[in-house]
């Protein structure tokens, strides 16, 4: 529950940030028996992220079912996030198998919907005590360890003290610029703007990503009739974007193949977005420290991961140091386990993206599968990949890059084009 400032100031755990990261963490930990400080800078509980792909991977769909939310966005009209992507191949469109299961989805849901609702699920959760406007602005440390936080309020500076301190606090995390837990940053070399509409049809009615190689779109149905259009250029053309925002995004986005009628949706935000958008990555612990969400992995949101990751990590959290964090074992093997899970998770996740955000256009390998994806097993397994169920080792295993050639042979008229010296990884 939210709880006024005089409260008790000894916690098992302190968590900055109640957004989809922290507050999925505070349930979690709370559910196995931790008491739990859930700290929110902003006033507001309504608050939400305006800068998203407003979608959460199929990886994260377990999560969900265990914070218990998969009814309450179902009511609250989420999409099920079926896709297709064009490539210059023509259309990938992923199907399920013949008497088979349906794909694996989760949903296209709104910030604006999905923060307020996790976190009041937080607020409600018996161990949790939501302090909004608590702003962090430093950690409390001795021996050498963090055992707590110091926050900003309304009524002044407050000390919480706990055996952890959480950072959900996103890619300019205060946790852990106050821990010392430096960021190494990559450059993205697209830049992004996005906004949302009303009466603009898709085709089929689900989500269409755009590779054009560079230049990357995207438009995804969400809840409400609402459908967020994003556009992710190299940032060869920010200059005509600066100039005339709208002008140029309504040409880029007329310019898609099958393009989605945007002359006659109605556009119900302002066009926002940002023309630097660095990948950081963290190690994600420190003595008496975590990092979950984007605070210790901020992924190029071309690929729309980050919220499945912010999900996934506060379950990997939880499930390693809980017991640690009510003094039932030892807190720093556990933050160890938690470091092990996530690096081998994410890391080959976050390799990939870095090269493919130097604004490349599609190394070999890549063209070898985009261009087999005719094939509808291939096309079910590219699926697996985007919806982050299977790692990057595993989307181009021998056997896979294989099948993918065995299909280019098949239809050697429309296989995929020689090697260009300009297409090479670099």
């Amino acid at each position: 529950m939210t709880k006024p400032e005089s409260a008790g100031d000894e916690y098992d755990v302190v968590i900055s940030g109640a957004s989809l990261a922290g507050s999925a963490a505070a349930i979690l930990l709370a559910r196995r028996g931790v008491r739990v400080a859930l700290l929110e800078r902003r006033s507001d509980p309504e608050a939400y992220k305006v800068l998203c792909t407003h979608s959460i991977t199929a990886n994260a769909y377990p999560v969900l079912d265990e914070l218990g939310l998969v009814p309450a966005l179902e009511k609250a009209g989420a999409v099920r996030n079926e896709a297709r992507w064009y490539t210059r191949w023509g259309w990938i469109e992923p199907k399920a198998a013949p008497n088979g299961p349906e794909l694996p989805y989760a949903y296209n849901v709104r910030r604006s919907t999905l923060d307020p609702l996790i976190r009041s699920r937080a607020a409600e959760t018996p161990g949790v005590d939501l302090f909004l406007r608590h702003h962090v602005t430093g950690l409390v440390q001795e021996a050498g360890r963090t055992v707590g936080v110091r926050a900003s309020t309304a009524q002044g500076e407050r000390e919480i003290r706990a055996r952890l301190v959480v950072g959900a606090d996103g890619k300019d995390s205060a946790v852990a610029k106050s821990a010392g837990m430096p960021a190494r940053r990559y450059e993205n070399a697209r830049f992004g703007y996005l906004a949302h509409f009303r009466n603009l049809p898709l085709h089929g009615g689900i989500g269409q990503t755009w590779f054009l190689e560079p230049d990357m779109a995207y438009a995804f149905p969400n809840d409400d009739g609402v459908t967020v259009l994003a556009v992710l250029p190299d940032k060869k053309r920010l200059p005509a974007f600066r100039e005339d925002l709208e002008g140029s995004f309504f040409e880029f986005v007329r310019a898609l193949p099958e393009a989605p009628p945007i002359d006659s949706a109605e556009r119900i935000s302002k066009i926002t977005g940002t023309v630097d958008y660095p990948l950081h990555t963290r190690k994600p612990t420190a003595p008496g420290v975590a990092l979950i969400g984007d605070a210790a992995l901020t992924g190029d949101p071309l690929w729309g991961v980050g919220c499945g990751w912010a999900l996934q990590s506060a379950q990997w959290l939880a499930e390693a140091v809980a017991p640690a964090a009510t003094g039932r074992g030892d807190l720093d093997k556990s933050l160890a386990a938690y470091a092990r899970r996530h690096q081998r998770r994410l890391r080959v996740h976050q390799s990939m993206a870095v090269d493919f955000a130097k604004a490349r256009a599609f190394n070999p390998v890549e063209r070898l599968v985009f261009s087999a994806a005719r094939d509808e097993s291939v096309a079910r397994h590219m699926h697996l990949f985007a919806q982050r169920l299977i790692g990057p080792l595993r989307f181009l295993n021998p056997v896979a890059l294989a099948k993918a050639s065995a299909v280019n042979i098949r239809h050697r008229g429309a296989a995929a084009p020689p090697a260009d010296p300009s297409c090479t990884e670099s």
